[in-house]
């Protein structure tokens, strides 16, 4: 991939708007396949040191590791410096179609980072294995995966989390009116990118992508 002449790092969020900054209204998508560091993990993500956000920790270390990985004399090929996406997570739970945000100990969620298309296996386990070398953290749930999430009905969410439901009731009047329905199955669920740092943005000004997977009625 060419980098524009006036641009010297990566931004996949600008390079993809359409990924990455959707308007307040609902729009349909088609996602394609990408690359990811994940963490697989069970919980409510409000739980202080939880398994969520254990993960968080966790896959920016992989992700800075790939990034900075020449100055450790690792060269990737075909690389180019980006900055990191941001943190999105996968979330479901047994026996529920969608979410039920009443009952957030029951998630169950894939965290991830997306990586470049030019990482590859062999360089994920290298960055893994760096990171291995810090003893403090357990590095065994990280895993390297190819996701292609397909058609979708998506749209900025703004304010807190625990306000998501008014925009996920928007998303599906408006999936049903362009003649869709709903598809969440095992691989297909409810997913966040988040946009906005929690720690450093007011609650009410928080911007999270909120993406759900549909099919042809």
């Amino acid at each position: 991939m060419q980098l524009h002449k006036k641009q010297s790092i990566f931004d996949y969020k600008k390079v993809y708007s359409h990924l990455y900054k959707p308007k307040n209204t609902p729009s349909i998508i088609q996602i394609p396949k990408m690359k990811f560091i994940a963490v697989k993990g069970k919980g409510d993500p409000n739980i202080e040191n939880g398994e969520y956000q254990q993960s968080i920790g966790l896959l920016y270390n992989i992700a800075y590791k790939i990034k900075m990985s020449s100055k450790k004399g690792y060269f990737i090929k075909n690389f180019f410096d980006f900055i990191v996406p941001p943190l999105e997570g996968f979330w479901w739970q047994d026996g529920v179609h969608g979410v039920d945000y009443q009952h957030k100990e029951h998630f169950r969620f894939i965290s991830a980072i997306r990586m470049p298309d030019f990482v590859d296996m062999k360089d994920f386990y290298w960055a893994l294995n760096e990171a291995k070398k810090d003893k403090t953290k357990d590095f065994s749930k990280i895993r390297f995966l190819s996701y292609q999430e397909g058609l979708c009905v998506q749209c900025m969410h703004l304010g807190s989390y625990e306000s998501e439901i008014q925009t996920v009731e928007t998303m599906h009047e408006y999936a049903n009116l362009k003649g869709f329905k709903l598809d969440f199955n095992k691989k297909r669920t409810h997913h966040e990118i988040y946009i906005s740092n929690p720690r450093k943005t007011q609650m009410h000004k928080l911007k999270t992508i909120i993406r759900h997977p549909i099919k042809i009625s």
